[in-house]
């Protein structure tokens, strides 16, 4: 059983980079370029957000989730929180951020610095999701591979 099922997993995976390749060759090559995003990575942004490239960072930031949205009423100021927007985008981009918290040097300065500024590891984390949610972003609208100058903080 567990030899099927590994095999169905491989099968899917394959499908997976088939149809990416057949349908979005040049977006996936740009993504998959940039340190700290894979495969899988780039399946789940190409097929959870399709708007990816065409919105404005601050729209695409809503729509994934990573905005921070009021919880003020009246007098009362809350706290500034992120909630909605597309959980499975949220999640593969939370875990690819994690990553490239850890070997792209652009997202790394960025993260590092904010933990040097104070911030706690978790808005250091959701911060650094939305800058590379933005740059990859700009990569989907001008269509270009990685250039950590370009993108330096």
């Amino acid at each position: 059983m567990i030899t099927f099922l590994k095999r169905e997993l491989s099968d899917s995976d394959d499908e997976i980079a088939g149809h990416v390749k057949q349908h979005h060759d040049e977006l996936a090559q740009a993504l998959l370029s940039v340190p700290g995003i894979s495969a899988a990575s780039v399946a789940v942004l190409i097929a959870g957000l399709p708007e990816l490239g065409s919105l404005d960072r601050k729209r695409l930031a809503a729509l994934v989730g990573v905005a921070p949205l009021n919880r003020d009423s009246g007098q009362m100021r809350g706290q500034r929180t992120i909630w909605g927007g597309r959980a499975d985008v949220r999640s593969t981009l939370c875990i690819a951020t994690l990553v490239a918290t850890r070997f792209n040097p652009v997202i790394k300065a960025f993260y590092d610095r904010l933990l040097a500024a104070g911030k706690r590891k978790k808005v250091a984390l959701v911060a650094s999701m939305r800058k590379l949610l933005s740059i990859l972003n700009a990569m989907a609208k001008h269509c270009r591979k990685w250039d950590p100058v370009a993108f330096h903080a």
